[in-house]
């Protein structure tokens, strides 16, 4: 039984944080599945919601937080599947907190990376509707760190670009500087790049990346079934054909994947043996030697 002194400072630790408004929509990010993940922002939130529009990719753990009386609405967007209409979704929000709703439009990663989270936002600015953006921990930073990749070393990269493999209408993207992109990042992050990672690795090598570079693909990132693929730029497009890989995922590029040998912590409950990254430098020289 909670004591009254935990009682009054479980009350106080929630004063701390904001509460939503009836009206009032939330744009949350709910980071890259992993329910740990969630920020004390998301938590309240949904807590306290009374419709809760969530996507495709929030990982329905995450909505055990939510409380018992709030109505679960999914509002899923998938690339080659049936999907609602972005337009529709913003609008669906505006009609929410015009019934004086507290509206909590939850997305998987961050709102603002990839997330369409900008659109959804501008809409509610167009009607007048209040809102709160709550960043959430974004797969191209939080989806690595669960595979040991870090999206940055010192020793490694001082820059990493992070891109999408696709646009509104599901091609490749024409206003990404590709020659730019492969002389200038060390490490490059790929959100939705799975539909044209053969045109992607060919543009890559062509503006001059090596052929043999490391390049990894975590999917289901942070996820009990998470899976990683390591491979390399020429020999990508076979790899994942190969596993049978299927989207969600995460691809990225550059010399931080080779840290993994050492920094696959989730690696370590399978009984995998992390290497020093002396002992991965000595490996590499050998290898060169």
């Amino acid at each position: 039984m909670m004591h009254e002194e935990d009682r009054m400072n479980k009350q106080v630790r929630q004063d701390l944080l904001p509460k939503m408004e009836p009206g009032q929509v939330w744009l949350v990010g709910a980071g890259p599945g992993d329910p740990g993940l969630l920020t004390l922002h998301a938590v309240r939130a949904l807590e306290q919601a009374d419709v809760i529009v969530y996507d495709a990719l929030v990982d329905e753990t995450c909505l055990q937080f939510a409380n018992s009386n709030a109505v679960l609405e999914y509002a899923g967007k998938r690339g080659g599947k049936p999907s609602f209409k972005q337009r529709d979704i913003s609008l669906r929000l505006v009609e929410l907190a015009r019934q004086n709703k507290r509206v909590l439009r939850l997305k998987g990663g961050d709102p603002f990376v990839f997330g369409r989270g900008a659109e959804e936002a501008l809409t509610l600015v167009e009607h007048g509707i209040r809102f709160r953006i709550v960043p959430g921990v974004t797969a191209g930073i939080g989806g690595l760190a669960y595979a040991g990749i870090p999206a940055t070393h010192r020793t490694v990269n001082q820059s990493v670009t992070f891109l999408t493999g696709h646009d509104a209408n599901g091609v490749m993207p024409d206003k990404i500087d590709w020659h730019g992109i492969a002389r200038g990042s060390p490490v490059i992050v790929m959100y939705m790049a799975m539909k044209h990672i053969g045109e992607i690795t060919r543009r890559l090598i062509e503006a001059g990346r090596a052929a043999d570079e490391a390049m990894a693909f975590v999917c289901n990132a942070s996820l009990k079934n998470q899976f990683v693929l390591e491979t390399t730029l020429e020999k990508a497009e076979k790899a994942v054909r190969d596993a049978g890989l299927q989207p969600p995922a995460i691809v990225v590029v550059g010399e931080v994947v080779k840290l993994r040998e050492s920094l696959d912590w989730l690696g370590v409950a399978g009984d995998r043996v992390l290497k020093s990254e002396i002992q991965t430098r000595e490996n590499e020289q050998g290898e060169t030697a």
